[in-house]
């Protein structure tokens, strides 16, 4: 098995299409057929079930993808390793990161990062804490700036960013506002509210909350960017429970300290792979960020 099959078979498993997947490649299409046919040959199992339109992966497939992945990430982290020995860090910083995570800066830590090591490529992925979790751990993220969940310590190792209490955002007219706290997640049964995907580390933390104070919310209105919930919350037509600095992105609202919940209901961290998988680059990013990394397990 080469190299180069595993990096074609990734390829059109992400593209889903030989055509795209052979131009982003730099490779024909025949070539690049003829290298996923090699392949399947040799595993003795088709990889793809292929259509007109696109390809999509078998159950074989499905299961190569994860360690292809791992095997590419490895390889390429060896490649940067024997780089960064000799006095240069080079090759890519694949990065993942929730919208407006507390705890960093992505901005700015990644324009300190370009100064300090300029031939080093950064690429950012954007999308929820289950989601980012899972790239790290196949090997597509070197890190990720993320929610903390439990499950993030049994595979990955963590560095806290930061802890905060949730808050209960509001319009002013709203029942709620003249409460100046709100006493407890009971205190909100039968709101109508406004939250992010389930994915989201946000939506996460308020879940767990009411599920730990046994209340059940339902939410009507969905939405996958900060400042939609806060427009829906500004026209009166739900309240929102976010972390605590949230209330700055919208000094219109009301905010409201949620009481009745854990203190620290809502921790950001930097998601890792075991040290043997962590790139140099990874590790040049945690430096700059300057928090010491834990092992699995430790950070709770």
């Amino acid at each position: 098995m080469e190299l180069r099959h595993l990096q074609h078979f990734v390829a059109v498993a992400e593209d889903q299409h030989f055509t795209r997947a052979a131009e982003r490649l730099m490779v024909s299409q025949s070539g690049l057929s003829a290298s996923i046919r090699a392949l399947e040959r040799e595993l003795r199992a088709p990889l793809f079930v292929r259509t007109t339109r696109r390809v999509t992966l078998t159950e074989a497939g499905r299961a190569l993808l994860v360690e292809a992945e791992r095997i590419l990430a490895q390889v390429r982290s060896a490649h940067e390793a024997v780089a960064a020995v000799q006095g240069v860090l080079r090759g890519t910083l694949a990065l993942g990161a929730e919208q407006c995570i507390a705890g960093v800066h992505v901005a700015g830590l990644l324009a300190a990062f370009r100064r300090e090591h300029p031939d080093v490529e950064i690429r950012l992925r954007q999308s929820g804490s289950g989601a980012l979790a899972e790239g790290v751990s196949a090997g597509r993220l070197d890190l990720a700036f993320a929610y903390r969940v439990p499950a993030d310590g049994d595979q990955l190792r963590s560095v806290p960013l930061t802890s905060e209490p949730m808050t209960v955002l509001c319009h002013p007219e709203h029942r709620l506002a003249a409460l100046g706290a709100v006493p407890d997640p009971a205190a909100l049964a039968g709101e109508v509210f406004v939250d992010f995907h389930p994915d989201w580390g946000p939506r996460r933390a308020t879940d767990a909350a009411f599920a730990a104070a046994g209340v059940r919310r339902t939410v009507a209105l969905e939405v996958n960017d900060v400042h939609s919930l806060l427009d829906l919350v500004d026209e009166n037509l739900g309240i929102a429970v976010v972390p605590r600095h949230f209330r700055h992105k919208r000094t219109s609202l009301t905010a409201l300290p949620l009481k009745g919940v854990d203190e620290a209901a809502y921790e950001t961290v930097a998601l890792l792979p075991p040290e043997r998988a962590t790139s140099p680059a990874a590790r040049a990013l945690i430096t700059l960020l300057g928090t010491p990394e834990t092992e699995p397990g430790e950070a709770e």
